[in-house]
């Protein structure tokens, strides 16, 4: 039974475009064991666009880099590098190319689409092709998206101005052993069957072995980690993706002398308890209760 896989940057083969400029990248999916995540990095040219189309499943997105619009019901968005959101199952979207260079982001499916049912996506009416606006993140109307900054990862940097970036408890760190965590989508944004969030170590920033009754994907974007995955040990970096399935021993260091900073995804969402399981502590009750 598989319950984890690492892809390297490195390994990788872009996919050809299709038809309509548009090519996306697996990196999880049901072919490597997964039950709840779809995770991959896509890529539109500035000519291109994909038709509006509705999934059984639910998608979270982040761009990397460049311009998109994305068209849903109630309007068309030009999303930008930083900006991520939610499409909830069965919400009618289309994306097309901006800008004067591909646009690139990650996407998250949940849970995993299935092959055998044509993955899980129909064709729908096209939807308008309105004049697109940016995202306002303090609009309670358009709260499906977001906007991230490197600096929110600085506990030490936060500012009025940086804050104002979201409109809720999605500003707020979490910060401890030196890792930081900024939440993205979870059901605050909408989400019922995943959550996207970015994770920033400091220098000596460790997190113990430990495994979760979910999944996790981790795509790297900046900085070098030591991982480690039912056992076996890996040096991963920026565009190195790895997968840990339910069940799956998994720990982290920051290699290098800067941040280590990756995106990262759960699915399906975390109990309310007992979502991690260290190592470490189930060692000690069985070294106390053999003394």
């Amino acid at each position: 039974m598989i319950r984890h896989l690492v892809r390297r940057a490195a390994d990788a083969a872009e996919p050809p475009y299709d038809a309509h400029g548009h090519r996306r990248r697996t990196l999880v999916g049901e072919d490597d064991g997964s039950v709840h995540t779809g995770f991959g990095l896509c890529e539109l040219r500035p000519d291109g666009g994909v038709s509006a189309h509705v999934h059984s499943y639910e998608e979270s997105f982040h761009i990397l880099d460049g311009t998109v619009i994305l068209d849903v019901p109630d309007g068309s968005y030009l999303l930008e590098e930083g900006d991520y959101g939610i499409l909830p199952t069965g919400v009618p979207h289309a994306w097309r190319g901006a800008g004067d260079t591909p646009a690139r982001w990650a996407d998250m499916l949940a849970p995993v689409p299935r092959a055998r049912y044509g993955h899980d996506t129909q064709a729908v009416r096209d939807l308008p092709a309105r004049n697109p606006v940016r995202i306002d993140v303090r609009d309670p109307r358009t709260r499906t998206f977001g906007h991230f900054e490197t600096a929110q990862m600085d506990p030490g940097k936060q500012s009025q101005d940086l804050l104002a970036v979201s409109a809720s408890m999605r500003t707020a760190l979490l910060v401890y052993s030196g890792i930081t965590v900024k939440m993205m989508v979870d059901s605050d944004l909408g989400a019922v069957a995943s959550t996207m969030f970015m994770v920033q170590y400091a220098p000596d920033g460790v997190a113990g072995t430990h495994d979760h009754p979910f999944e996790e994907t981790y795509y790297f974007l900046e900085g070098e980690a030591d991982a480690v995955f039912d056992g076996e040990r890996h040096r991963l970096g920026p565009g190195d993706c790895a997968w840990a399935g339910a069940g799956c021993v998994h720990g982290f260091a920051n290699a290098g002398t800067g941040p280590l900073r990756w995106l990262e995804t759960q699915a399906p969402q975390p109990p309310p308890r007992h979502s991690y399981r260290f190592t470490r502590d189930w060692e000690y009750l069985r070294e106390a209760l053999e003394s």
